[in-house]
């Protein structure tokens, strides 16, 4: 399966996962409203996924996916099957004793996290309860992130892409059965909610268990002390864990980052930090999209092609996925600019949300999608250094990203208030993105192929057509005002859009951009 064959299948999946996980927020906000439980849940719900950034699609996936490429390649499929039991064993062991932690720690996690509850009602002792009902749930989705390593590096990307609609599927259909029952009972009716989270865990699991048999590749992991042992002195379970060093370091930056920026919104505008998290929401459809997409697809590949010594077809991949990067990020950049009222009057503009809140929120999004191409550029260039073993370098950038996030903030946010936060993000993420291409071009690991100078100019003249045609049409309408009228809205949205997809490439084919050859990378 070629990269941009693989690429889209993820995309696709992901698409059906982000739309899913639209409804999910929707319903519960309509079956619970905004209350100190609906808090207390966000919070619980929040802890297992800060965890799952060490131990699943984040740190762990990071190291285990370019070693195990590099075992297939170099080793042979035995030998690769040796290192995924070692790695499954070892994992297990860490797993169970996390969970029993976790279980027992939930009270200082919940009061780490969010002191605040204290203040409310049963909040606390309610973000408690959920903890420990969801805390194994870390769990389940570090063998799912095992799996799916598996899976990508055989090239079966459909079913991990796949797995996360069963969360939203699985949360949405426990609460809808459960919260009469639960209500009965005279237990929280949001208790389903927790209860819906470890069912999609157990069906994700499930579904990857069933698709590595079909590959013949369960895993099963020793748990006697001699397995351990055994696992703990594997070559390949060492690399991992040397790897993760400088990975939990990565995550823990991200989420540096996530903690600073939300602090100071709190001490903005009342709403400062809503408009930002739904602008936010927005901002992950096309990043999702496009870059994790690319991303997922291509580590695998880039680490075969490294092991291998292929240094043309590395090369040809990166190539070929920033290309990809350049032709789709642009113009979805020039959209969230453009049209980033219309977006957010379409999405969000209806009950409680105010005309204020459309225009604070559209502020905030136009911030981020100043930074969008950028965003996108990392998820690719990223597995540049992961596939070469080199995790510490994308650290490194990330740290001085960060720092310079925050003097971008002491420019921006006095001027721009959350508009400030979200564009000092954008611009950092174009300054990682340039600084990650440099440092693969110094190492002689990427050369830009011939003809990007003809590319870029196509799809700058493309881009800017685009960018006029949307300034005018999104001009001729009264997105606010129509709040009476959602699906004249919804239409002339839809409209707007399809136009927009016919101008580029339709402009695109005018001046002889023949993307059918990246297709074939």
């Amino acid at each position: 399966m070629s990269l941009f064959k693989s690429a889209s299948t993820v995309s696709l999946w992901t698409l059906a996962s982000r739309i899913t996980g639209l409804g999910r927020e929707l319903l519960i906000a309509s079956w619970f409203g905004a209350s100190a439980l609906t808090d207390a849940f966000n919070v619980a719900f929040r802890i297992p996924n800060l965890f799952r950034r060490l131990f699943a699609e984040g740190a762990f996936s990071q190291a285990f996916v370019p070693v195990l490429a590099a075992s297939r390649e170099t080793e042979g499929d035995e030998a690769t099957r040796r290192l995924i039991g070692h790695v499954a064993t070892l994992l297990f062991f860490v797993l169970v004793l996390t969970c029993i932690l976790g279980v027992l720690g939930a009270p200082v996690l919940v009061w780490a996290l969010a002191s605040g509850l204290d203040q409310t009602g049963g909040g606390q002792a309610a973000a408690v309860t959920m903890t420990r009902i969801m805390f194994p749930y870390i769990g389940f989705m570090s063998l799912v992130a095992l799996a799916a390593g598996i899976l990508n590096t055989w090239g079966r990307f459909a079913v991990p892409a796949g797995a996360p609609v069963l969360l939203n599927i699985s949360m949405m259909g426990v609460a809808w059965w459960a919260h009469p029952w639960f209500e009965a009972m005279a237990w929280p009716p949001i208790y389903a909610l927790a209860a819906g989270v470890m069912v999609g865990g157990v069906l994700q699991l499930t579904v990857m268990v069933w698709a590595l048999k079909r590959l013949g590749l369960r895993p099963w992991p020793v748990l006697r002390p001699q397995g351990l042992r055994s696992a703990w002195a594997d070559a390949g379970c060492q690399r991992i864990l040397t790897l993760m060093a400088p990975a939990l370091l990565g995550v823990g930056v991200a989420q540096l980052s996530l903690l600073i920026n939300t602090q100071i919104a709190s001490h903005l505008a009342p709403g400062s930090v809503s408009w930002l998290s739904y602008a936010d929401r927005l901002m992950e459809f096309p990043t999702a999209l496009l870059g994790v997409a690319l991303g997922v697809a291509l580590m695998p590949q880039l680490a075969a092609a490294k092991a291998s010594g292929d240094q043309q077809r590395y090369n040809a991949m990166l190539d070929g996925s920033l290309r990809g990067v350049v032709l789709l990020a642009l113009p979805s950049a020039v959209g969230l600019l453009c049209l980033a009222s219309p977006i957010v009057s379409t999405l969000y503009h209806h009950g409680a949300f105010s005309a204020h809140d459309v225009s604070q929120t559209s502020l905030a999004l136009m911030g981020y999608g100043v930074g969008l191409l950028g965003l996108v550029a990392v998820k690719v260039l990223a597995p540049g250094f992961y596939a070469s073993q080199d995790i510490k370098t994308p650290v490194r950038v990330a740290i001085g990203v960060l720092l310079l996030t925050q003097l971008l903030n002491l420019v921006f946010v006095p001027w721009l208030a959350h508009a400030g936060l979200a564009l000092s993000i954008g611009l950092g993420a174009w300054v990682n993105a340039l600084w990650l291409w440099w440092g693969l071009k110094r190492r002689g690991w990427y050369q830009p192929a011939p003809g990007w100078l003809r590319f870029l100019a196509q799809i700058g003249v493309s881009s800017a057509l685009l960018a006029w045609f949307l300034g005018w049409v999104s001009g001729q309408f009264n997105w606010v005002g129509m709040q009476d009228q959602p699906w004249h809205r919804v239409g002339g949205l839809l409209l707007i859009l399809l136009a927009s997809v016919l101008l580029y490439f339709g402009v695109l084919r005018m001046l002889g951009l023949k993307w059918r050859a990246l297709l074939r990378i």
